[in-house]
């Protein structure tokens, strides 16, 4: 059975960094979500590799959610072109509201702000608070040494095995689309099984 997915959060930077493949693939996200009618929830920031993949979903005719906490409004320069933007207090209700917005996570090369919410998305999971899945686009091998921790986790037995089942990742935004769809998201409180 495949999953529905008519929105997907991004979580990514809003710096560009130095690969221009992490530009390429944003615009290429941004325009592949609209064409596939799917939805785009970000951080609603005009600048960097989130300006970049709302600006290519805007634009290809997608639907664009921003959620921007007040005291970044200014630092991450608000996008103003996008379908909704949502001003809210604090980080904590932005990743409440980008999560409950979606029905799937992926995230993009980005820094501790795009880690720190990937790991609250997966943890989340783990812990049945929600079942959506989590998605890694690993452009030009970005996340392969986090790939690689999270597999070591599991060998030293800090992580349930099951729970690598929890997170999907991908070269490329059709190959991360296809498993976000067809994973079957792991049975309840699996992570508590001993």
């Amino acid at each position: 059975m495949a999953n529905e997915i008519k929105r997907v959060v991004i979580y990514c930077g809003a710096n560009f960094g130095n690969n221009p493949a992490y530009r390429a693939a944003a615009e290429t996200v941004g325009r592949t979500l609209a064409e596939q009618g799917i939805g785009l929830v970000y951080g609603g920031g005009g600048v960097g590799l989130m300006g970049a993949v709302a600006d290519a979903a805007l634009a290809a005719g997608g639907e664009v959610i921003g959620v921007i906490p007040e005291a970044l409004k200014a630092l991450e320069v608000e996008h103003k072109g996008l379908s909704d933007l949502h001003v809210v207090p604090d980080m904590h209700s932005r990743k409440a509201m980008m999560l409950g917005l979606a029905d799937a996570v992926i995230a993009m090369p980005g820094g501790f702000g795009t880690m720190d919410e990937l790991f609250e998305a997966l943890t989340w999971s783990q812990l049945d608070y929600h079942r959506k899945l989590c998605g890694l686009l690993n452009i030009d091998g970005f996340y392969d040494h986090l790939i690689a921790w999270i597999q070591h986790s599991v060998e030293v037995g800090l992580v349930k095995a099951v729970n690598m089942d929890l997170l999907v990742h991908g070269s490329t935004i059709e190959e991360l689309l296809h498993g976000l769809r067809t994973r079957e998201f792991p049975l309840a409180r699996k992570w508590m099984a001993r």
